[in-house]
């Protein structure tokens, strides 16, 4: 007897130890589509409103530096799914769909097969090969093809919500508000991702929020308008993006459409309030961490451009925010200037399960940076626009101190261009140090980056990026690259 009492003991202290093993943490994940950083307070915007998403930045850690590596939505998003460079993952419009491959390792479906009850709502936005529909990888589902709609009827999958919420940005929160009530009733852990249509063109504001920004004047960044774009390169402004200065109307009605911009955003603000609020309603608040970005930036008229697409700052740094209650930065308004990628976000949701990364990803879990906000997860990242004209493509390497922008293309009266810009002292971009002689030595550094980047391209590219190891290489000339163009 006096033998068998310690075994007991010992099992009793055993299942004690399991049964204090501390939950997985739920995870929600919010997207929105072509939001600027100028469009929040908790970005130092005096003119905007957003009072859930600068509570949630206040009890979080605000990254300063995070960038979408291409800015543009499909590819940005299959990039925010898989931890890949698009060059690995080869999803972007004309370029490929996602492989089967890289969907079955992606962060929702490794965590729904970790045992997570998984969600989604919104612009799904990323093609699948082999695929038709992404419901089915989902238990509850809320997504729709293609860019979406502004009016919920028109959204097959969120149909019950359109009388109660007929603009699609609250019919969002709602989705989530209920899933979480639903999920709150389970034992099991929940991952509900968010992509919102909102603020993308077409400007369309929820009607009930006209009042919110009703004849407010907003002021101009410092590098607004095209007297800031003389330094700029000429291949940059060859896409939609240059034309849109004028056809978005930042030339002439810059108030006005900010008011339809911030307002969009301002829906995004409540229905991320409903979310919260569902959180604290089921006492699921403490176990659930939220992580909130954009897929892309928005120029909004900086150096007279309009759209998204090129590597400037406006356009591919992003919010982004990673509020865990369990943790000891909680409350504490912490901010991070570390360099980080949409790379790093499923890697960071995966660790956040308890669950390894697949091995060939490019990103890395940001989860350090909430023990260090001042700590360091990348030297440099590689930014990159494989979309639209041939003219407005380029590859471009950003660390911490410098961006360096290669524009390949030499045709029609262009030579290869570079760009250089001092990171901690010019992020308007304003001036370009590639031709000072004082940054010479900064110059070479910064093309030895590029360099590698370069070369991890040409290693990891898949069958219709591998063109852009010959178009993207410095050292290769313009007239081998005009006929690989074409198809020489």
């Amino acid at each position: 007897m006096k033998q068998i009492y310690p075994y007991f003991l010992a099992l009793f202290f055993f299942g004690a130890v399991l049964n204090a093993a501390p939950k997985p943490p739920n995870i929600i994940f919010l997207l929105a589509d072509d939001q600027a950083t100028i469009s929040m307070g908790c970005y130092g915007n005096k003119d905007a409103q957003t009072p859930h998403l600068d509570q949630l930045s206040a009890k979080g850690v605000t990254f300063d530096r995070h960038y979408d590596t291409t800015a543009i939505c499909m590819a940005s998003r299959a990039t925010i799914f898989t931890g890949k460079y698009e060059y690995a993952h080869g999803c972007n419009f004309t370029k490929g769909k996602l492989s089967q491959e890289d969907f079955a390792n992606s962060y929702p479906l490794q965590l729904r097969k970790a045992g997570y009850l998984t969600a989604f709502a919104g612009k799904f936005g990323v093609e699948l090969e082999g695929i038709n529909v992404a419901s089915a990888s989902f238990d509850r589902w809320g997504g729709g093809p293609g860019q979406t709609s502004y009016n919920t009827a028109r959204n097959s999958s969120m149909k019950a919500y359109q009388e109660k919420y007929p603009h699609s940005t609250l019919s969002y929160g709602a989705f989530g508000r209920d899933f979480i009530r639903e999920a709150a009733e389970q034992e099991k852990p929940f991952c509900l991702s968010i992509s919102f249509k909102a603020p993308h063109m077409p400007d369309t504001p929820d009607p009930q929020f006209d009042e919110v920004y009703k004849g407010k004047e907003f002021a101009r960044p410092a590098n607004f308008g095209r007297e800031y774009a003389g330094h700029l390169s000429k291949q940059s402004k060859q896409g939609r993006q240059w034309e849109r200065w004028f056809t978005w109307k930042y030339s002439s009605q810059y108030d006005e459409v900010m008011r339809k911009y911030h307002q969009l955003v301002y829906g995004i603000d409540q229905a991320v309030g409903m979310i919260l609020e569902a959180l604290k309603e089921t006492g699921t608040a403490q176990n659930t961490v939220v992580i909130y970005t954009s897929d892309n930036g928005f120029l909004c008229g900086s150096h007279g451009y309009g759209s998204k697409v090129l590597p400037y700052e406006e356009s591919v740094r992003v919010p982004m925010i990673i509020f865990d209650p369990r943790h000891v930065s909680a409350g504490k308004r912490l901010r991070s200037d570390a360099l980080t990628g949409n790379i790093d976000i499923a890697p960071t949701i995966l660790e956040l399960a308890g669950l390894n990364p697949p091995k060939k990803i490019d990103g890395r879990s940001l989860l350090a940076l909430l023990d260090d906000p001042g700590g360091e997860v990348h030297q440099q990242l590689s930014l990159m626009n494989c979309w639209g004209p041939v003219q407005a493509q380029c590859l471009a390497v950003v660390s911490t101190e410098w961006k360096y922008i290669y524009w390949y293309y030499g045709g029609e009266s262009m030579s290869p261009a570079e760009e250089l810009f001092d990171m901690k002292k010019d992020r308007l971009e304003l001036i370009n140090s590639a031709k000072d002689p004082r940054q010479r030595l900064v110059l070479e550094e910064m093309r030895e980056r590029y360099d590698i980047a370069h070369g991890d391209l040409g290693k990891s590219a898949v069958r219709k990026h591998k063109v852009y190891h010959k178009l993207f290489d410095r050292e290769l000339p313009w007239k081998v690259k005009a006929k690989l163009l074409k198809g020489g």
